[in-house]
């Protein structure tokens, strides 16, 4: 009678199937309303009349009837002695203690709702009667556990068991069950575990198993069901997901496993899931993603990653998901996005990376997002981003969307944007800008692309224009007559060095602002916080309004490990200047003294 309708949809459907009737306004015949009811068609609605037992005889045309929402205790068999044409029935939300005896009516209906009651168990013999139901609706009752002689062979299709006490299932407790049932929850109950193999099930299509108390979920816990489409587990407090735990389910498209405790993504869980489309991991404790994780699920297109614990963004972390459509990482401590970290999501459209503490990434790489050639909506709102380059956003020829609201933004190079042809919208409110010369293109541009109701931007230097929005500045005022924002004036220089040596490294800037200075090394994009650094700042010449500063890295006995790319960042209130790159080669006396003797012997030949 009814077909399967994808679970989002089913609750919508459910509550329209009694509401329809009434809407169509057609009246019923063969038989006179019952008195305090209200009928339409061949629907009966006696619901919330606060019956504790049904008054008067229901017409035989009767097919949709609703009785919910009163006191009823007991139902009279013969009170349903006549309705042969009774299909479908609402109980739910009365003080019944057990399923009840129909009478001979029972074999016809196919939806029964007996939510909100007193039901403790579920016996074989209640509900044999009712061979040809479909639809189950056991919901917040007070069900304990379910047996293996639960469930006598019904042609069920949809099982509501929501919001009881379940927290044991016997072996075999559905398989009487397992040849129409393709819609089963089980939410909000007492389960601990998920016995191997307890769903066999092999038409079941949608599983919710949220709000339970299972902590671990070991493998081949889901083997059985071969057609399940989706799988729900949010908010179970499971940390552990053994090797195999979803094998067997190779054609599930959607798993959800929000507000749980899990520390890391791997492909041994993952093992199994070929045909994945939807994966919900947000609100975990996922501080990890191993390099090989994705290997079993290269068809996933969404993944949600929010509110967890990561703060690195590797090379290997997304490798393998080239059909990946939209990616949320929000709400996270992102600060290290690898170079390359993005290479191979040629097909993403959507990348959210809100509410982390990204700055180097947008401010000193080279072309971060560039391997992304469909991204359409990009957002970056609520990090620590202060200055904007031209190569921030290269290669994004597609963003129709971007979102910086939220950063304390300072500079913003000319060209910044100027690949993203199509862009419609540009987010950005900041009061920290440095209004001199080099932002003189911004009000111009953002009037001609019709950005304006999109941004909130205001001065913080020079003083004279601080608090003032750029677009209510004269472009003859954006001058530069000073520049408080950090300039390298020496970089530091690639060198070689023998293994045990001591080698240093010299960066310099110059600041006409007198704001507080930090200082930073970085090798191979990580931060050096335990290395030995002298750092100095003088005037550089009497009277003069300008500071240098020079900070200067020690590095003792050198080894292998030492060899890598360094870099300074020197920051003020204005801004952070990052220094070239200066690679470091550790060589060995025994490595030094065989290239000598290889060299002189081609020298010579």
């Amino acid at each position: 009678m009814c077909a399967l309708l994808p679970p989002p949809l089913f609750s919508f459907f459910f509550s329209l199937l009694w509401a329809l009737p009434i809407a169509a306004g057609r009246t019923g015949d063969g038989g006179a309303c019952l008195s305090a009811c209200t009928c339409a068609g061949d629907l009966l609605d006696c619901s919330a009349l606060r019956w504790k037992r049904v008054r008067g005889e229901i017409p035989a045309w009767v097919a949709h009837l609703d009785l919910s929402r009163n006191k009823l205790q007991l139902i009279d068999a013969i009170v349903f002695a006549k309705l042969r044409h009774l299909n479908e029935l609402k109980l739910n939300n009365n003080e019944l203690d057990s399923v009840p005896d129909l009478g001979p009516c029972s074999s016809n209906i196919t939806v029964l709702n007996l939510a909100n009651n007193r039901i403790s168990k579920v016996l074989l013999e209640q509900l044999q009667p009712f061979q040809s139901l479909e639809i189950l609706d056991l919901s917040n009752n007070n069900v304990a556990e379910l047996r293996a002689t639960s469930f006598p062979a019904l042609p069920l299709k949809f099982l509501f068991m929501n919001s009881n006490r379940i927290s044991s299932l016997e072996p075999g407790c559905f398989s009487n069950l397992s040849a129409t049932l393709q819609v089963l929850k089980l939410n909000r109950n007492r389960l601990s575990s998920i016995p191997a193999k307890i769903f066999q099930l092999p038409n079941l299509q949608h599983l919710e198993l949220n709000r339970n108390r299972v902590k671990r979920v070991d493998g081949l816990a889901f083997h059985g069901l071969h057609s399940l489409k989706s799988l729900k587990m949010q908010r179970n407090g499971i940390g552990k997901l053994m090797d195999g735990a979803f094998w067997g389910l190779s054609n599930m498209e959607t798993l959800q496993l929000e507000h749980n405790n899990l520390t890391e993504v791997s492909k041994g869980w993952l093992y199994g899931l070929l045909m994945l489309q939807q994966l919900q991991l947000s609100h975990n404790a996922i501080a990890r993603i191993r390099p090989d994780a994705w290997e079993f699920c290269q068809k996933l297109s969404e993944l949600d990653l929010a509110s967890n614990h990561l703060t690195r963004l590797e090379e290997s972390s997304f490798s393998g998901l080239s059909v990946l459509d939209r990616l949320d990482i929000s709400d996270n401590r992102v600060s290290f996005i690898a170079d390359g970290a993005f290479r191979g999501l040629s097909h993403l459209q959507t990348l959210d990376l809100r509410n982390n503490d990204i700055s180097w990434t947008i401010e000193d790489m080279n072309g971060p997002f560039s391997a992304l050639d469909h991204l359409r909506q990009l957002f970056l709102q609520g990090n620590q981003i202060r200055s904007i380059t031209k190569k921030s956003f290269s290669g994004l020829d597609t963003l129709m969307h971007l979102d910086l609201s939220n950063n304390a933004i300072m500079s913003i190079q000319v060209n910044a944007f100027s690949q993203m042809k199509q862009l419609e919208e540009l987010h950005l409110n900041t009061s920290s800008l440095l209004c001199d010369c080099q932002l003189k293109w911004l009000p111009p541009w953002v009037a001609e692309r019709r950005f304006a109701p999109f941004i909130n931007a205001s001065c913080a230097h020079p003083q004279v224009l601080k608090g003032r929005s750029v677009f209510a500045v004269d472009l003859d005022d954006f001058v530069c007559d000073d520049f408080p924002k950090p300039q390298i004036t020496v970089q530091p220089e690639t060198q070689s060095a023998l293994r045990g040596s001591n080698v240093t490294f010299v960066c310099s800037a110059a600041s006409s602002s007198d704001s507080p200075m930090t200082f930073a090394w970085k090798k191979d994009n990580e931060g050096l916080s335990d290395a030995e650094v002298h750092n100095e700042a003088h005037l550089r010449a009497r009277g003069a309004d300008v500071t240098e500063y020079t900070t200067v890295l020690h590095l003792r006995q050198v080894d292998f490990a030492s060899e890598g790319k360094y870099q300074c960042v020197i920051s003020n209130h204005f801004g952070s200047s990052y220094s070239n790159k200066a690679k470091l080669t550790v060589n060995s006396k025994k490595r030094r003294t065989m290239h000598s003797v290889k060299y002189s012997h081609n020298h010579f030949r």
